[in-house]
């Protein structure tokens, strides 16, 4: 009997032994995979941190520069000089932030009620909802305009940047299934005690979606942060501009001021990327738990 069951742990050591070891080789061959897709990758971004180091005559010049030079603070110096870039990063973190938060909040609440109520029509709204991702920006971006800057008199005004895109069709969906997942017999102890449907979303439903919520916070602070166009046409004063449209004001009819925009392109980017991998046990912690059910 003895001898029956040391037998059988060898054998159970070795398949775990032989597992181990199978694990261990993909998990090798993966990294031999992925590791020259990252670096593909990261090239472009590393070229960009060269450019930003080099005055404007040796980004053209016929060599390959993989080292970074000096000049890094000239083009700071000139892109401030010339876009006073420093206020519209301030001004670009402030709208983010703003945008970020009443959006989420938003979405959040829309959400909820698509998940959690039964009313007339909501199969109608959830279509229509789905329907506007299909629809290009630039098909709304005219009307959207002509309404903010002509009927409302909001040009050049920080509510233009912030409230029209506060409407995020994702975002809805994304929290309504978010919230569909979450038991409903929880709610309902909620509501047996006594508890008001407020304070049932806003401390009982949103800490529970916290890791989708910080998942569509990242998603959402970084489409503000990007956005180019909707800010170029709205704002046209030099002092409401954001980050991303100051530094399209270096490209200029006669010249282009190339080590200043690598710079700025520099000072907008490595930020987020920072921000990015601190965050990223939470991004993929909401993304994978708003597409599972």
């Amino acid at each position: 009997m003895s001898s029956r069951s040391a037998s059988s742990r060898s054998s159970s050591s070795r398949s775990s032994s032989s597992q181990s070891s199978s694990r261990l080789g993909r998990s090798i061959a993966l990294h031999l995979f992925l590791t020259p897709l990252a670096l593909i990758w990261l090239f472009p971004l590393w070229m960009m941190v060269i450019f930003s180091t080099m005055p404007d005559r040796g980004i053209f010049s016929p060599s390959i520069e993989l080292l970074p030079h000096g000049s890094f603070l000239d083009n700071v110096s000139n892109l401030q000089r010339d876009t006073n870039f420093i206020g519209a990063i301030g001004i670009s973190v402030s709208v983010a932030v703003t945008y970020t938060f009443l959006s989420v909040l938003l979405t959040s609440m829309a959400g909820w009620a698509l998940a959690r109520y039964q009313f007339f029509g909501k199969g109608a709204v959830v279509a229509i909802i789905f329907g506007t991702i299909t629809l290009p920006y630039a098909v709304v971006l005219i009307p959207q305009f002509i309404m903010v800057a002509r009927d409302f008199k909001l040009a050049n005004t920080w509510v233009a940047l912030i409230v029209p895109p506060l409407f995020n069709s994702l975002g809805v969906l994304f929290m309504r299934q978010s919230f569909s997942m979450m038991p409903g017999d929880l709610f309902d102890a909620a509501r047996v005690e006594g508890v008001k449907e407020w304070r049932i979303f806003l401390f009982v439903a949103l800490p529970l979606a916290r890791p989708m919520l910080a998942a569509l916070a990242i998603i959402l602070f970084l489409a503000s942060w990007n956005n180019y166009l909707w800010p170029l046409l709205i704002n046209s004063k030099p002092g409401a501009m954001t980050a991303p449209v100051a530094l399209g004001t270096l490209i200029g009819l006669t010249k282009v001021s190339w080590g200043g925009i690598m710079a700025g392109a520099v000072m907008l980017t490595v930020p987020m990327l920072v921000v990015f991998v601190l965050l990223q046990r939470h991004f993929v912690a909401g993304i994978a738990a708003g597409a599972i059910k």
